[in-house]
């Protein structure tokens, strides 16, 4: 391992790999690496960074008298493992946090990697089922990347305590390598006061009048088919006139499945509203009845909070860091039962009393969570490394 040293005259330079938050459809990495990153500038104006970013068009960090930004373009392998790495050294970088899963295999500057999941050592990305090919190529990069980075980093931060037992159980690593540094939410979700805001929203979204909301996606994690199928029991069994709002999914895939279930019937219950922006998610999250995210694996699960954050009643899962993240403030299901998703789904459309207390406990449970908070902890793992 790489040892950091620094002098009165050397003034501290931090490098941060924010790859693609520049992209347009960015993801829960990418807010991950940027909120943090806002935070820290906010609160270090002691240390100079230097953030590394992939050219793209939105623009949604800016420089600060401490903060400078570098953008190179490159496909994500040659930009991660011979881009980065030059650039480090070349700006005079004394250490690099690479934020998302992996990071240059061969650094000449000593390395901190986020790690959000090891669910690719879970099973092997060949064989499982479910996944894509480009997810399955993305699991076997990330495999062979992360054994390596592992022998290299001097600081490897994950975002909860299941995760870190995740790491225990699957990989050997040296004693004080691994610690622990949760996520925030967007201070943005909260409760909208403006009725003109929601229903700006609810048009340019074209929102049904009564929905629930699920932002699941193509990963087998995310649990889309048995969230699917149990809304469309739900609509079997209760006369309703609630829709299902869906983002990034296909319309014939789901069209598919409710066919071979039997329930085709309900498709057209279904929204599908595309891409959803950041800073209108809060007000689409409010609008629904009920937010579902009854995953079957997640490291963390920042949607949840920021349901919770907007005063939404949520559905989870009793598995994985669910349960850890949402505290008492959820229901909590077994994700691999559709049954359960649906029991409780009509269990939050009729009982007006547990929606109100969801609610409640929820905006209180969100307000534990914030991104200062995170880039504290991060700015105290910084400064440890720079002391040894």
């Amino acid at each position: 391992m790489y040892g950091i040293s620094t002098t009165n005259q050397h003034q501290v330079k931090i490098g941060i790999e924010a790859q693609r938050i520049f992209r347009h459809h960015k993801h829960g990495m990418d807010f991950v690496a940027l909120e943090m990153i806002r935070s820290l500038q906010k609160i270090d104006h002691e240390n100079e960074y230097v953030i590394f970013v992939n050219d793209g068009p939105d623009v949604c960090l800016e420089e600060t008298g401490n903060f400078r930004i570098v953008r190179f373009s490159g496909s994500y392998p040659v930009w991660e493992q011979i881009k980065l790495p030059k650039a480090a050294k070349e700006h005079g970088c004394d250490m690099l946090h690479c934020t998302s899963n992996t990071a240059p295999i061969n650094c000449p500057v000593p390395l901190v990697v986020t790690i959000h999941d090891i669910i690719y050592f879970e099973t092997n990305p060949l064989t499982a089922k479910g996944y894509s090919v480009y997810q399955r190529f993305g699991n076997m990069y990330r495999r062979f990347v992360v054994k390596r980075n592992l022998r290299e980093a001097k600081k490897i931060i994950t975002v909860s305590h299941f995760e870190r037992k995740r790491f225990e159980d699957f990989l050997d690593l040296p004693d004080g390598l691994l610690s622990v540094v949760y996520n925030g939410v967007g201070a943005h979700f909260k409760p909208e006061e403006s009725e003109e805001v929601l229903a700006e929203i609810k048009q340019k979204y074209q929102l049904p009048s009564q929905y629930f909301l699920f932002l699941g996606n193509t990963d087998p994690k995310k649990n889309t088919s048995n969230t699917i199928i149990a809304f469309a029991q739900y609509c079997e069994e209760v006369s309703s006139d609630y829709s299902l709002v869906v983002a990034d999914l296909d319309p014939g895939k789901i069209k598919k499945l409710l066919i071979d279930e039997g329930l085709g019937q309900h498709f057209n219950k279904i929204h599908f509203t595309g891409y959803i922006a950041n800073n209108d998610l809060p007000a689409v999250i409010q609008l629904a009845k009920v937010f579902l995210y009854p995953s079957k694996r997640e490291s963390f699960g920042i949607p949840i909070l920021e349901a919770m954050g907007t005063g939404t009643p949520v559905i989870t899962s009793n598995a994985a860091s669910m349960p850890e993240v949402s505290g008492e403030s959820a229901v909590l299901v077994n994700p691999l039962k559709a049954i359960e998703i649906k029991d409780a789904l009509q269990k939050l459309v009729f009982d007006e009393e547990l929606r109100n207390e969801l609610s409640r406990k929820g905006i209180i449970r969100a307000a534990q969570f914030s991104w200062e908070n995170t880039a504290r902890e991060v700015l105290t793992i910084y400064k440890g490394l720079l002391k040894t």
